[in-house]
């Protein structure tokens, strides 16, 4: 049930977020400088994956997500462990999935937003922007993965067998 706080409360935030920005930034002008070039504010349309990869069109990308999402789901049903870790982290990765989802049946792609700019240059050939620009779904799958490969060991630990697990296997 923790979970699915946690990811209502994301949805909530990244569709409000994506709301006020397509509204104060798409209509108006498109970017708002918060801290000089470094930090800013956006617009942008990604019709592709993560990091505006594209593959395979937006059929493919959609059906893509919608798989994830079921398959986190899936996981979730059948795994149920009940520790602040898994918790948190399932309940970010599983909002920002649906609130990028929402986005994709809604417009077709995912509105971004944020904008660190860190680095545009070339490198071999290719011109690369080092930080892509993203939203707040996007943020909060990738802290929900951070906070997975950090406590690893407290999400998918076995629980400790009790005194009735020990009576049956030395039988």
């Amino acid at each position: 049930m923790k979970i699915f706080l946690i990811a209502i409360a994301v949805i909530v935030v990244d569709q409000v977020t994506k709301f006020l920005a397509k509204e104060l930034l798409f209509h108006g002008p498109g970017v708002v400088p918060l801290i000089g070039d470094w930090l800013k504010l956006t617009y942008t349309e990604n019709r592709g994956i993560a990091f505006g990869l594209e593959m395979g069109g937006p059929l493919f990308v959609t059906g893509f997500a919608i798989a994830a999402t079921i398959g986190i789901c899936y996981y979730l049903y059948i795994s149920r462990r009940d520790n602040i870790y898994y918790t948190t982290a399932f309940g970010l990765i599983l909002g920002g999935a649906i609130g990028n989802l929402i986005d994709r049946f809604a417009y077709g792609q995912v509105i971004d937003f944020i904008h660190f700019d860190l680095y545009r240059g070339y490198i071999f050939g290719n011109y690369l922007a080092l930080w892509p620009i993203f939203n707040i779904a996007d943020s909060a799958i990738t802290i929900g993965v951070c906070v997975m490969l950090i406590w690893y060991n407290h999400i998918f630990e076995e629980p400790a067998p009790t005194e009735l697990d020990q009576d049956h296997q030395s039988v």
